[in-house]
């Protein structure tokens, strides 16, 4: 009950701050230390380095128009001659942020629909009896449906679809393999809302015939949207012809960062480029999909050739954030560094009144409780015996430390005390020989002499 009782009556204590000057040279050079590394900090990090005065807006908007350009030439004794322009490679041909590139394709030509053998390649399509193709069952990751019939020849079940079926390995060399010298053409608008700021990827004094004959350099040629192909892949560190087997994906990131305390003409685009199909654990990199071109012949029939195309898909992806000078965000800064100054403040008195020694002295002289005149403590406010006990220690702690320093001291004063009443009574000593040395020498005199001898004659 008493203690419930000190506790309602200290919650209606009022406690305020109290300084004094504790002349300790370790927690002194500490806590200046702390203020140096607290400004070194605001200074260096938040405001040159972070912009921390800054106000900053990440949700930039943006939008992307791509073109591709070039033509590749291909010769081949199955498929003849066939040239492959911007509107057979590119898919989707209209252009986009995300596009993809053919460099290699397998092609199944004049596919009609009817009944043939499923490829050996499909595990649900091998058979050894009637039985394992049921009439009507879909071959699972196979082209059709089973007819009920086990080809011998084959040990394949019997299908109905698009015949013949996919055949033929992958062409170990890219049939586009010129594809590296087409041109990616990349025109960027960016838009920051919160400052009304907008701006192009390209430069606003540039003409058409410098475009059609750039090609972006980031030394040489910073600002400029045209791209070879195969430079854009091989900056991402691997060879366009490996990666153009097989296929794969590139991301090329623009990155802006503006600074609109300062001119607009200083916020420009930043191109970076990754593969971003790569995988350490397992080896699963490549890119590739199927689709098809049907015609129709001269009865009205329809057929198709299915094309098993293998390239380089592009993703492209616009970041960046802007930054322009605030009051708010600069006051939040400066409060947020005398917040660390406070916390140097609160470090420093840790150890110098529970840590270091001498603690319990300064605890005393750090905190006090002060009654008003003519008030008087409860008998429920007096501290408990724990408190009692630990200010007890704490009290004859003090005393043992003031004791020490007394005998210290008079220790130190006896022994001056000892050295000056020693010099003194050498000093009288040796004036006491002086004087018996003096007196001697007057017993010696001529006129001593005199008068012996004077006294001597009379006799």
């Amino acid at each position: 009950m008493a203690q419930s009782n000190n506790f309602f009556f200290s919650l209606f204590n009022y406690k305020t701050e109290k300084f004094f000057i504790a002349s300790n040279k370790k927690v002194g050079v500490i806590f200046r230390l702390f203020q140096l590394g607290v400004i070194a900090y605001l200074i260096g990090w938040v405001f040159i380095w972070k912009k921390g005065y800054q106000e900053r807006e990440e949700s930039i908007q943006s939008s992307v128009f791509t073109k591709l350009k070039g033509v590749a030439f291909i010769n081949s004794t199955e498929l003849d001659i066939h040239i492959w322009g911007a509107e057979d490679y590119v898919i989707p041909s209209q252009g986009d942020r995300v596009f993809f590139i053919v460099t290699n394709y397998l092609e199944t030509p004049n596919q009609r629909l009817g009944q043939c053998a499923e490829s050996p390649k499909v595990p649900d399509g091998v058979c050894l009896n009637d039985e394992d193709c049921t009439e009507g069952d879909a071959v699972i990751a196979g082209h059709g449906l089973k007819t009920g019939r086990c080809l011998n020849e084959t040990n394949t079940c019997e299908i109905y679809g698009w015949c013949p079926v996919e055949h033929g390995p992958t062409p170990s060399e890219p049939m586009l393999g010129k594809a590296e010298n087409f041109t990616l053409y990349i025109r960027n608008f960016i838009r920051f809302p919160k400052f009304e700021f907008s701006k192009s990827n390209i430069l606003p004094a540039v003409n058409h015939s410098y475009l059609k004959t750039c090609y972006y350099d980031r030394i040489n040629n910073p600002y400029c949207p045209m791209f070879r192909v195969g430079d854009l892949v091989n900056s991402t560190g691997h060879s366009f012809q490996e990666m153009a087997v097989k296929g794969g994906a590139i991301g090329i990131a623009i990155e802006w960062n503006c600074d609109l305390d300062k001119d607009s003409s200083l916020c420009n685009p930043e191109y970076s480029f990754t593969r971003l199909d790569t995988n350490k654990v397992a080896n699963n990199s490549g890119y590739n999909f199927r689709f098809a071109r049907y015609y129709r012949d001269t009865e009205g029939q329809t057929y198709r050739s299915l094309f098993k195309v293998y390239g380089i898909r592009f993703d492209i992806m616009v970041i960046g954030e802007a930054g322009k000078f605030s009051i708010v965000p600069t006051l939040v800064k400066i409060g947020s560094g005398v917040a660390l100054m406070g916390a140097g403040v609160f470090v420093c008195d840790i150890l110098l009144l529970y840590i270091m020694s001498g603690s319990s002295f300064y605890r005393q002289r750090k905190f006090e409780t002060i009654v008003k005149k003519g008030e008087r403590r409860s008998r429920d406010a007096r501290p408990t015996r724990h408190h009692r006990h630990a200010e007890d220690r704490h009290r004859n702690k003090d005393k043992l430390d003031v004791e020490k320093q007394q005998l210290s001291a008079s220790s130190s004063q006896s022994q001056d005390r000892q050295k000056a009443e020693n010099s003194h009574e050498h000093k009288q000593h040796k004036q006491h020989k002086q004087h018996n040395a003096a007196a001697s020498r007057s017993h010696r005199s001529p006129e001593r002499r005199v008068h012996i001898s004077s006294s001597r004659t009379r006799k």
